[in-house]
């Protein structure tokens, strides 16, 4: 492939230096008729890209994976992973890592094309992508960006002029995704269980380098990463936990080492509070539950702490003794940080015993009464209780005047309190009925302007503006259950 120098890449492969265990040189399969349908130029400026010649026919040629941008050593990288439960050996079946791009902040990230073709790791695959999805990771994840949560991004989406086949003939897409890295659980338990102990310690060395440079000269670096790990996965899922945000296929594989959110798939946000909410399809059992994923990733981490064990210590059992005990601090970690949380959605700015009580009790009178996650707390920041369900009962009135008589002990003024909620409360969310809105007009109409609406009011949902209003809106009574699929 030719090399295009334009552009503003500047690429530096650090993962590519790793032990070839790690991934395959492999080059993206070029695609018929490519088309940029959506390109995110914020982010572009951050990366240092020059976003016009990015989005000329040249850079959409690399956005498809027909050129490789200069600087580009384009791998897939190989990873295991329990999936819902079960072990298995797996990898990049259908994306290919360009490269780093060192941003002029100094800042380093990945830039992976995904839907660009077949790979060693594509077990039957056809490596490619629909549109649908790809536009769904986009929206789904500058929205979480837009939260103020921890998240990979997506720089632009284009289609191949091609068709892909899943249940029926769809068009197909690339997506171009930038993350801290694509450094997984599941990317140690591929070296644990296929590498050497040597190559599971340049991996953690590299992890370390990477992510958490403060901890290299730590005695106990290895533990150190894993509390580290321990802390950000507990950190992040508090977040999620705070916007009513399910993942739902929490495999080891998806769960990044970086504390981002990682790999979009059957992923939705609670419409209704209910706490065993699943929307996943391929979630039978409801593992991935609302409810179920803080338990989850303390799940996944101790499947990453069993990768560690042989750099831990000597003695085995003094390891996995290492190991408990870091992870035993997990549902602390948590439980702090989904307090903060919830204390911050109620505007309470100073701690008392109680206010966990506070927060489980309007929790419950929100699922008894079916009343909507985010519009409850919306409703509760614009100081309008009575636009929820509970309003006009009994239990909800007791609980709102303990909740006012906990604001009047407030040092600052309730209108600070407010404010708190405010900037903790979104406005809007990525409504269930109105991604599947915007997808449907793409993908059935090539009408792309009902997404970018969407897109507009998502980009500042604490802005609390007349033009959200209308994404607030709940969907009609009677469209029965929703529904999510992975799209591979």
């Amino acid at each position: 492939m030719t090399q295009l120098k334009e552009t503003g890449w500047n690429f530096d492969n650090s993962y590519a230096r790793l032990p070839k265990l790690f991934f395959e040189s492999v080059e993206p399969a070029p695609v018929q008729a490519p088309a940029l349908v959506i390109f995110n130029h914020s982010l572009a400026d951050e990366l240092g890209l020059d976003t016009k010649k990015l989005a000329s026919k040249e850079g959409v040629e690399q956005l498809a994976g027909n050129q490789l941008p200069a600087g580009a050593e384009p791998i897939a990288q190989a990873y295991a992973g329990h999936q819902f439960g079960n072990f298995t050996m797996l990898g990049d079946g259908r994306a290919v890592l360009l490269g780093e791009q060192v941003t002029p902040a100094g800042e380093r990230l990945d830039v992976q094309l995904k839907g660009s073709g077949r790979t060693r790791f594509s077990r039957g695959g056809d490596g490619r992508a629909a549109l649908g999805p790809m536009l769904r990771e986009y929206m789904i994840s500058e929205a979480m960006h837009a939260l103020r949560i921890p998240t990979n991004r997506s720089l632009a989406v284009v289609t191949t002029g091609e068709s892909v086949m899943r249940e029926t003939e769809l068009p197909g897409a690339v997506l171009t995704r930038v993350a801290a890295s694509h450094l997984r659980v599941g990317t140690f338990e591929y070296a644990a269980g296929a590498g050497t102990k040597e190559e599971l310690q340049a991996l953690a060395d590299y992890a370390i380098e990477r992510h958490y440079p403060d901890i290299e000269d730590n005695e106990d670096k290895y533990l150190a990463l894993f509390d580290e790990v321990v802390k950000r996965q507990a950190a992040l899922i508090a977040k999620w936990q705070m916007v009513g945000f399910i993942h739902g296929v929490m495999n080891t594989d998806n769960s990044s080492i970086s504390g981002e959110t990682f790999d979009y798939g059957p992923c939705a946000f609670m419409d209704e509070y209910h706490p065993a909410t699943v929307f996943s399809s391929i979630d039978m059992q409801g593992r991935y539950a609302y409810q179920n994923q803080p338990a989850i990733g303390q799940w996944n981490l101790a499947r990453f702490a069993e990768t560690l064990v042989p750099l831990l210590h000597e003695s085995q059992e003094h390891a996995v003794e290492m190991a408990q005990e870091i992870l035993s601090t997990y549902e602390e970690v948590y439980h702090n940080e989904w307090l903060a949380g919830m204390r911050a959605k109620l505007g309470l700015q100073q701690e008392e015993d109680e206010d966990q009580t506070l927060a489980e009790e309007l929790l419950r009178i929100m699922e008894a009464h079916r009343a909507d996650f985010t519009n409850t707390f919306r409703a509760l920041t614009l100081a309008q209780p009575e636009d929820t369900p509970m309003s006009g009962t009994e239990e909800f009135a007791q609980w709102f005047e303990q909740w006012q008589a906990r604001l009047d002990r407030e040092d600052e003024a309730t209108a600070s309190s407010y404010e708190v909620m405010k900037n903790a409360n979104p406005s809007v969310i990525p409504r269930n009925h109105r991604v599947e809105e915007a997808l449907e007009a793409a993908v059935e109409d090539g009408d792309y302007s009902v997404m970018e609406r969407l897109m507009n009011a998502l980009s500042d949902p604490y802005a609390y503006s007349s033009e959200q209003e209308e994404y607030t809106k709940l969907p009609e009574p009677g469209t029965g259950p929703y529904r999510t699929f992975c799209g591979t």
